[in-house]
């Protein structure tokens, strides 16, 4: 029974599953089918009849036939094939042969897309050649216009074209030529072949307008402009050369015949229409004749230049060899008063030599400017490179100059330092004086020896002949830095006294109340009867802490109190 009732419903299963199968394939069907009517119902036979308002001769009649044949073969034989092949899939899917269907639908599916393929064609091809017509149509009245322009500018400026004339009258009567073939091709019918003809006249006519506009021009360059501007740059040559300028690094002459040789030949190029290799030539000669009298330009403002300071320049070196002198001398009296190192004596004797050099310099420049037989452009830059250098030395003079009066004036400032120092170190006593310490550590007043050693070091050393100032002064700076802690540690010691005292009596209300506070004043009196203030500070702050947190700002805030 059981197998009975599985086997029904493996039979249910499979009727179900052929059931849909076959609902799927009908929906295929029915998109095949429609397919079908869509093609059938394509306006190709409209798009045909734009065809026949052209010329139907020729390449229009041939294209024509085909695409008719194309498509009556499509009406009357690939369509019909398709809906007896639709009827067949209909059929095989009634029957429950899927395998069929799937075959047959395959085969319609090819069939419908070959049919699309070769009516996109038909489309393209027909709007080619349609479109070709209405673009030559518009086109070529353009270039004929364009033709009749460039005709009537050759009649009217012939001149101008000189030998180029005959060359640019064959160029158009060409054109003129492809033009009639454009019209015969078109009267034919072939209108693909005729758009050929229209794209290339586009570019022959644009080539040869371009042509046209620049040969007049060029032509004046070559001929006229250029040539002329190479005689002016020749000219100035000769005339420069004649003022006394020496010019033969820059060979005028031979670059200016070179350049007229280059020009002569442009016009056989422009005679062949070649107007690009004219062009590019024309420039890099522009090019030439501008470096030509930018080299020329640079000999006379080296001139200016080398006439304009070599005179000052002299007097410059002069100048620098007399404070030269002074500052030698200088280094003679200063040196009787105080130590120089060896390279600040040498330092003199360097710079002379260095004026010497560059009076040696220029001098040979001098007597090139007197014999006139090198160019005034290497003559500049000879005596720039000596006025610069003359420019550094003289500040390396001047700076030598400010070295030794500055040695005077730091004698004077360590005398005023010590001074200063000196009313420091009283300004501390005086205070330990009014602060009524009781007595001072060992410490304080070795510190306070120390200070008096160091300052009186200073003095010896100012004494000295002749003074060494670097080591005066470094002796200086550590008798300043002994001052400064000497001054520092006073003001400290004042404090310690008087915040140790204040807290001593402040702790007196609980020495009776706890041992600790009584045992702990009494080990702060007793470091402060051997003066070390400090540990009195720390056993009283420490001991009051204890027993009444923030009591130390407590007495500090009461200090300050008192003292404004």
């Amino acid at each position: 029974m059981q197998y009975v009732i599985a086997g029904i419903i493996l039979i249910l299963i499979l009727f179900l599953i052929g059931v849909l199968s076959r609902k799927k394939y009908y929906t295929e069907i029915d998109r095949y089918e429609a397919w079908k009517v869509d093609i059938m119902n394509r306006p190709i036979p409209e798009e045909l009849s734009k065809v026949k308002q052209l010329n139907m001769t020729g390449q229009t009649e041939k294209l024509f036939e085909g695409w008719r044949q194309g498509w009556d073969e499509i009406v009357a034989v690939q369509l019909p094939d398709i809906e007896e092949l639709l009827f067949d899939a209909e059929e095989f899917t009634d029957k429950f042969r899927f395998k069929k269907t799937k075959e047959t639908l395959a085969k319609i599916d090819r069939v419908l897309t070959e049919t699309e393929t070769k009516i996109d064609k038909i489309l393209q091809e027909l709007n080619e050649l349609v479109g070709s017509e209405e673009k030559n149509r518009e086109e070529i009245e353009f270039l004929q216009e364009e033709y009749r322009g460039s005709k009537k500018q050759l009649l009217a400026y012939r001149h101008t074209y000189g030998q180029a004339a005959k060359k640019i009258e064959a160029v158009l009567d060409t054109l003129a030529k492809e033009i009639e073939q454009f019209n015969e091709l078109t009267d034919q019918g072939n209108y693909l072949d005729a758009r050929e003809i229209v794209l290339n006249l586009g570019q022959e006519m644009k080539a040869i307008a371009y042509k046209m506009e620049s040969i007049p021009k060029l032509t004046a360059d070559c001929e006229n402009i250029l040539p002329s501007q190479l005689s002016e740059l020749e000219a100035g040559f000769t005339e420069m050369k004649e003022q006394g300028y020496i010019l033969e690094h820059i060979e005028v002459e031979k670059e200016v015949n070179a350049l007229n040789e280059t020009l002569a030949g442009f016009t056989a190029h422009l005679q062949s229409l070649e107007v690009e290799e004219v062009e590019e030539g024309l420039q890099e000669i522009k090019s030439k004749v501008e470096m030509l009298y930018d080299l020329l330009e640079k000999e006379v403002h080296a001139r200016h230049f080398v006439l304009q300071y070599k005179d000052e320049t002299t007097e410059g070196l002069i100048k620098a060899k007399e404070e030269n002198d002074d500052i030698q001398y200088e280094v003679n009296l200063v040196q009787q008063g105080y130590h120089l190192h060896e390279s600040d004596l040498k330092a003199p004797q360097e710079l002379q030599k260095n004026i010497i050099q560059l009076s040696k310099r220029h001098e040979l420049v001098m007597n090139k400017v007197e014999n006139n037989k090198t160019a005034y452009t290497t003559l500049s830059d000879e005596l720039k490179e000596i006025r610069n250098a003359l420019e550094v030395l003289n500040g390396e003079q001047s700076e030598f100059a400010l070295f030794l009066q500055n040695l005077r004036k730091d004698e004077l400032t360590t005398r005023e330092k010590i001074a200063e120092l000196k009313k420091k170190t009283a300004e501390a006593s005086r205070m330990i004086a009014k602060s009524n310490v009781p007595g001072l550590p060992a410490d304080y007043d070795d510190l306070l020896n120390e200070v008096h050693r160091k300052i009186e070091q200073v003095n010896a050393s100012l004494t000295e002949k002749p003074l060494n100032m670097k080591f005066i002064q470094e002796t200086l700076l550590e008798a300043a830095d002994t001052v400064d802690h000497f001054y520092n540690k006073t003001r400290e010691l004042i404090e310690n006294v008087v915040l140790s005292e204040k807290i001593i009596q402040y702790g007196n209300r609980y020495r009776s109340r706890y041992s600790t506070v009584r045992e702990g004043l009494q080990a702060a009196e007793e470091a402060f009867r051997q003066y070390d203030y400090r540990k009195a500070l720390e056993e009283a702050a420490t001991t009051i802490e204890k027993v009444e947190p923030g009591a130390l700002k407590k007495i500090e805030k009461m200090i300050n109190l008192e003292e404004h």
